[in-house]
């Protein structure tokens, strides 16, 4: 399910929009109507994940925004041959119809990661751009589900809840950080070194979406390897400083933009589905949840019609991810806290 987006650009023909939707078992007639509305849209990840939701046949409208550029991007993406029409909006003073009706909104506005930030550096820029973005989906869509992309998604996600709140329109079901580009780079990276095929690699990932706090499953993760304890924690810090790893690589000329894109458009594809009716879709997510004693986790969910159907557990966990469950808690709730508290003092 993961892959089959991807499989199905890659193979694609002279005939693409037809065949890609086909496969995928849609027919653009009898999917519902859904608008996707992507805040940040002329950005590094906003591009790349325009362009992937514009090949999902289950996207009938695509909104793109943001400040500046978008009327480009969206002319650009428009002409691919796929069911969904393209309007792009620049300014704030567009921003409210680029929201109106939307189903889901999926929000990677703000600054990258540059070499020696940390994800508390970019804090002081984006919370503020993801305050005034969650401030007008209150407004114009309040009942759209919202994919935040924006870090450090330990701190946005608090944000986003504490405006909805204040506007009256919460609702715990319907807003995710979006943890995704953790969970392919664990299975990417497990897959590699158990020698096992990617596409058949499952595995939760739980915690937040920063450094230690980001806490791979590999003793769930299936097919089964027997790989020794050194190899766990190489592959847990790895994935740890995934991010890190790409944004060093790139030598200061940009982050994880091109994977986080495909991340976030495979999570919405979730979305959209559990929207749809499609049964059993889950995966991993931060949500407003009891798994632990911290308001917001990242773990498996089970997703559905009113988006969050449930909040699953952690399942068993092996000594090693019992001290990195401990180990995370107090720098995700310091996180939270940060988000909660800089909300209510702006």
């Amino acid at each position: 399910m993961r892959t089959s987006m991807l499989k199905s650009i890659v193979r694609r023909s002279s005939t693409a929009g037809a065949s890609y939707v086909s496969r995928r078992g849609f027919a653009s007639g009898s999917a519902p109507e859904r608008k996707v509305a992507v805040l940040g849209a002329a950005g590094g990840i906003g591009q790349p994940l325009s362009l992937l939701m514009k090949l999902n046949p289950l996207v009938s409208s695509l909104s793109l925004y943001d400040i500046a550029g978008t009327p480009g991007v969206a002319a650009d993406v428009s002409h691919i041959n796929t069911r969904s029409e393209v309007v792009g909006f620049a300014g704030e003073e567009q921003l409210g119809k680029a929201l109106e009706g939307a189903d889901i909104v999926i929000i990677p506005a703000g600054v990258p990661r540059k070499p020696g930030m940390t994800r508390d550096d970019l804090f002081n820029i984006n919370a503020g751009i993801v305050k005034s973005l969650c401030t007008a989906i209150a407004k114009y869509c309040p009942n759209a589900l919202v994919n935040m992309i924006s870090n450090p998604v330990n701190s946005t996600v608090p944000i986003a809840a504490e405006v909805f709140k204040k506007a009256g329109t919460y609702d715990e079901k319907k807003l995710f950080g979006v943890t995704m580009l953790d969970v392919v780079r664990a299975k990417t990276f497990y897959a590699g070194k158990a020698k096992v095929n990617v596409a058949e690699v499952n595995l939760p990932v739980v915690g937040g979406h920063a450094g230690i706090t980001i806490l791979p499953l590999f003793s769930q993760a299936t097919p089964k390897a027997n790989l020794s304890n050194e190899e766990i924690v190489a592959l847990t810090k790895r994935t740890q400083d995934g991010g890190t790893e790409v944004v060093e690589a790139k030598a200061g000329k940009g982050s994880a933009t091109l994977s986080m894109a495909y991340a976030g458009a495979i999570f919405a594809d979730a979305c959209l589905k559990g929207l749809n009716g499609v049964p059993d879709v889950v995966e991993c997510a931060f949500v407003q949840s009891n798994v632990t004693e911290l308001p917001f986790f990242a773990s498996k969910v089970r997703l559905g019609k009113n988006g969050v159907e449930e909040v699953l557990g952690l399942g068993p966990l092996n000594e090693y991810e019992k001290q990195g469950l401990e180990a995370l808690k107090p720098e995700l709730l310091s996180s939270i806290e940060k988000g909660i508290k800089f909300a209510k003092e702006n």
